[in-house]
């Protein structure tokens, strides 16, 4: 999270916290305007906030830029850590439980004291929050099953969440004088979605100063066991870290082995053993006991070198998921996959029209800036009212918007047309063919109406899927990680759809989404859907997330070839246009 984000978010809990006081609406509104303006200014607004220079922006007033300018400064709010005092830290945790906005959880913390999600899960199963006006059946009975949700993810993280501490620990560990070698393993170096601890392995002379210096990291809230060669730490976000320290012999084995899956660690041990030797995470050996040395694990000083030894391609960690890598590699059939630098424009990107937090213009300077050769602007359309969502008079004149601002960048760079469409619930678009028509591009996405059975749900993003202006399908199956499930949806049946309809799909590589699934991906490959990989970009930052997008698509076994946005600025629009070429 980063400055402006943290003072966002702070604002906000103080505007709930106070509601859940009672303090009157005008004080409460304060700080929630207070937080909308922090998130969608356009400007520098931590240099402002830091130089105490707030004044001049509408709906700050002079108390909350004290306040704005003590975060900016400090990291922290006086006035909030007092406050938080007076409620226990729990009470943040229902906020994270689907189907209870902020009304529902001050009518519950009122009406029942409720206050932590176990309380709240006694009190649904005792009947007393079904007797509550406002609450029946149905809603208690969502309840419980978003607290049940909520009990089985309790201990995962999300890969985006991850990676910032990920990559601070592993340069930390990479500094200290006594490594030689460092890496991430297990399932961030594999690139899965959903964590629950992250592994780290070091090579070195000297195991016990690097442990040291592990278990005493500013952010260690608990060790959880020391020794010479290996240790674990609980963090203070409650994310557990394992440390091995080997030596430089060792190093390629206990990446490997600690890299997994387990899965794939069964399978490769299993090929050592055919071809004679004993593969674990310290060397590979022959399994004759007895037989005079055998000097091959001399020769082994990387992966690739493990690998070639039992007769395999190097497989790359994304692949390492016991789903047919390893035939692959030992026929040399092992896919070329994606890279982040192959990628040449993205399409899923929002402005201030919407709920976008940066203009058209900078949008496009960023990306320009990224040197990518293209950008697809894709704010919501009208029905999505939550998010600002474009009348059709709105939607035209921001076409407008981009021709003129296309005629001020070089003809290397190009801004394309686009629409986030909703899939209204029949499966009609939200806005008819003759606007669709005057775009480049129409993403098209359900934001609604997500309790319809399978067969209804498939039924309506077919629909869509058959509308000769829809480009692509954009998070296909509408899960929220750690907060909300995918909704019912034959995804089978959609990529059928798509490769009749040439439609494409997108990966929505916000790290909340990750949508669709890497496990669907090959089907899709194998059937001719091509990918888009974006990011849902809301801020100029959120271009960042397409690290995530690639890793996805790696997992799927994508290439550059299966990728619409990895064709040059020249090669992209009849890719666009698939439906009309026909």
């Amino acid at each position: 999270m980063d400055k402006r984000d943290l003072i966002a978010d702070v604002l906000k809990k103080i505007a709930i916290l106070l509601e859940l006081k009672g303090e009157n609406a005008f004080k409460v509104r304060a700080y929630r305007t207070g937080s909308e303006i922090v998130e969608t200014y356009s400007g520098d607004f931590i240099k402002l906030a830091v130089d105490d220079n707030l004044k001049d922006i509408k709906g700050i007033g002079t108390a909350l830029a004290q306040k704005i300018h003590e975060l900016a400064t400090t990291g922290k709010l006086e006035y909030f850590e007092n406050l938080k005092t007076e409620f226990p830290k729990s009470i943040f945790d229902l906020f994270t439980i689907s189907n209870l906005g902020p009304k529902k959880i001050k009518v519950l913390y009122d009406k029942l004291g409720i206050d932590s999600i176990s309380k709240l899960k006694q009190c649904c199963e005792s009947g007393k929050v079904e007797s509550i006006s406002g609450f029946g059946k149905q809603s208690v009975s969502k309840i419980l099953d978003s607290i049940s949700f909520h009990e089985n993810n309790a201990n995962s993280f999300r890969l985006g969440d991850v990676a910032p501490i990920a990559e601070t620990i592993i340069e930390f560990l990479r500094s200290n004088p006594d490594t030689e070698q460092a890496a991430i393993a297990g399932s961030y170096r594999r690139g899965k979605e959903i964590l629950h601890d992250l592994d780290f392995i070091v090579s070195t002379k000297s195991p016990e100063s690097v442990i040291n210096s592990f278990v005493n990291m500013d952010t260690v809230a608990e060790i959880i066991s020391h020794g010479k060669t290996k240790s674990s730490i609980r963090l203070d976000n409650g994310l557990q870290c394992d440390l091995r320290a080997v030596s430089n012999a060792e190093y390629p084995f206990t990446l490997n082995y600690f890299t997994g899956s387990k899965g794939h660690n069964i399978e490769v041990r299993a090929l050592a053993l055919k071809k004679g030797y004993k593969l674990n995470e310290y060397g590979l050996t022959p399994k004759t006991e007895g037989k005079e040395h055998d000097p091959i694990s001399e020769k082994i000083h990387t992966e690739s070198d493990l690998y070639e030894a039992l007769g395999l391609k190097m497989i790359h960690p994304s692949l390492r998921e016991n789903s047919g890598e390893i035939e692959a590699a030992a026929k040399n059939q092992l896919p070329e996959l994606v890279k982040i630098e192959n990628l040449r424009g993205t399409f899923h990107n929002h402005t201030t029209a919407s709920d976008g937090k940066n203009t058209l213009k900078e949008m496009a300077e960023a990306a320009e800036g990224l040197g990518l050769q293209y950008l697809g602007i894709s704010d919501h359309s009208k029905s999505s009212v939550q998010a600002n969502g474009l009348s059709a008079e709105k939607l035209l004149a921001q076409i407008k918007e981009i021709e003129s601002l296309n005629d001020s960048f070089s003809n290397d760079f190009r801004i394309f047309a686009g629409v986030e469409c909703d899939i209204l619930k029949d499966g009609t678009l939200d806005y008819d063919d003759e606007i669709l028509s005057e775009l480049d591009y129409c993403i098209a996405s359900i934001h609604s109406s997500f309790s319809l059975s399978e067969k209804e749900m498939t039924s309506r993003i077919i629909k869509a899927i058959e509308n000769p202006h829809v480009t692509m399908i954009g998070h296909l199956t509408g899960r929220l990680l750690l907060s909300r499930k995918p909704y019912s949806v034959d995804v089978s049946k959609i990529i059928d759809a798509c490769t009749s309809n040439r439609t494409h799909i997108e990966i929505n590589a916000n790290p909340r989404r990750l949508d669709m699934d890497w496990r669907w991906w090959r089907e899709a490959k194998n059937k001719g859907v091509k990918c888009s990989i974006n990011p849902d970009a809301h801020r100029i930052e959120h271009f960042q997330f397409l690290h995530f997008g690639v890793k996805i698509a790696q997992k799927g076994w994508l290439g550059p070839d299966d990728i619409i946005n990895c064709l040059p600025l020249n090669k992209i629009e009849p890719m666009l246009n698939l439906k009309q070429t026909r």
